[in-house]
Parts: structure tokens; sequence; C-alpha cells
């Protein structure tokens, strides 16, 4: 896991810190162009290769909870603050809003501090199973192929969420967020919020062409061995 004190270390001195994201911010003309061909073919090829799952995950869900859609759309934070539906196969209940007002005051405190659940009651049994597997996230390929969303770039977050990020949410805003991260090969769901924003601020930092080939290396073993999912 990327250490905290690297990120701390760029905050304290302010100087190199503002100086490194304004470097990145302007990434030469080569490595916007490779990252965003990476990311057409990357997406086209897994929409093409993962039709079958596309099909088997869609009969299940609706199989299970015939009443919900087979995928939800959530609107999230893109590139200068645009709002987009990002995509994903339901996961939880067709009634998941109705469900979460009957958590427990501890479930509650701990979703107001996350904005996740460890024992979630509005996941479905396949939607469980599609969570530990990140087939949920499957349909953001589609976010990719329109230019939504990256193949590597920070999480997908709501507006609320941006408060998190403090005087840095700019910074998270310039650029656009990915399918998968350093959070997510740097533990995922074992990860505080604050650890996550700070990924996600490391990655804005350092981010290249080599570093976006580890990321996605490394979460093909992570899906491989699905570690860090809930």
């Amino acid at each position: 896991m990327v250490e905290k004190k690297i990120y701390a270390e760029c905050v304290k001195n302010s100087n190199l810190y503002f100086s490194t994201i304004e470097d990145n911010i302007n990434k030469s003309f080569i490595y916007n162009f490779i990252k965003r061909t990476i990311d057409i073919v990357g997406s086209l090829l897994g929409i093409v290769i993962l039709s079958p799952i596309f099909l088997i995950v869609a009969l299940a869900i609706k199989i299970e909870d015939p009443k919900g859609s087979i995928i939800f759309g959530h609107k999230r934070v893109g590139l200068n603050g645009k709002q987009f539906k990002c995509w994903k196969f339901r996961s939880m209940v067709h009634n998941a809003e109705e469900v979460l007002k009957t958590l427990s005051p501890e479930q509650k405190k701990e979703y107001s501090e996350t904005f996740k659940l460890k024992n979630d009651p509005r996941i479905t049994k396949v939607g469980n199973f599609i969570r530990k597997t990140s087939l949920d996230e499957l349909p953001q390929l589609f976010n990719i192929l329109k230019g939504e969303m990256s193949i590597v770039g920070p999480r997908p977050i709501v507006t609320k969420e941006l408060d998190f990020y403090g005087e840095y949410a700019g910074y998270f805003m310039s650029i656009k967020p990915g399918l998968t991260g350093l959070w997510q090969v740097s533990g995922r769901s074992d990860t505080t919020y604050d650890e996550r924003v700070e990924l996600d601020m490391e990655y804005i930092i350092r981010r290249n062409t080599l570093l976006d080939i580890y990321i996605i290396f490394m979460t093909a073993i992570k899906v491989v061995k699905r570690e860090g999912a809930r």
C-alpha cells in the first residue's frame, strides 16, 4: 500500500506538491493519447469478449429479483466536475432506499463515515457474488468507451463525497475517474475513507503510462484472487 508518509511529505512541502500536481495536470499529448487509446481498445475488447458474462449476470439478477432493473445508473462526478451516470449491474434489492432507512444506529454511523456497510442488508445473493468478483462494475466499460471514465483513475464519487477531498477537490476533478486505480490494488474495502482519498491524490500526482499498466496488471491479479472486494 502507498505509505501515508509519502503523501504527508508532499503536502508539507507545498511548493513541491502543487508544482508536481501542475506538471501532472498538464500531461503531455503523448500520454493522454496513449491513455485514451488504451481506454478505447480495452473497453471494446472487454465488451466483446465478456458479452457472455454480461448475459449470464443479467439473467441471474432478473431471476433473483424480477422487480428491479438489471443495470443501475447513479450520478458521479466526472472530469471538470461534470456529472455523468456511472453504470453498474444492480447488486441490491429493488427497494434498497427503504431498507437503508431501517438500519441500526451503529450501521447508520458506519454508512455516514464510509458510505459502505460491512454487512449490508440491501445486497442480494447474486449481488454479493458479483461484488466480490467485481463483475458488478463491468457496465462501466461503456462509460469508458463513451469517454466519461478511464480504465485507470480515481474512484468515481457522488457530489457529497467531494467534502472529504477538501482543498484538493479541484485536483480530483482534473482527470477522469477510473474503473480501477491505486485504491483498488491497495486494499479496497479494507481501507479507510481517508486512505482512499490519499491513494486517489497519490495517483493524480504520480500518474504515467507505466503506472497505469501496472495498476491494470495488479487489478487482474486481485480480481482472480478475489482480494479486497466485498
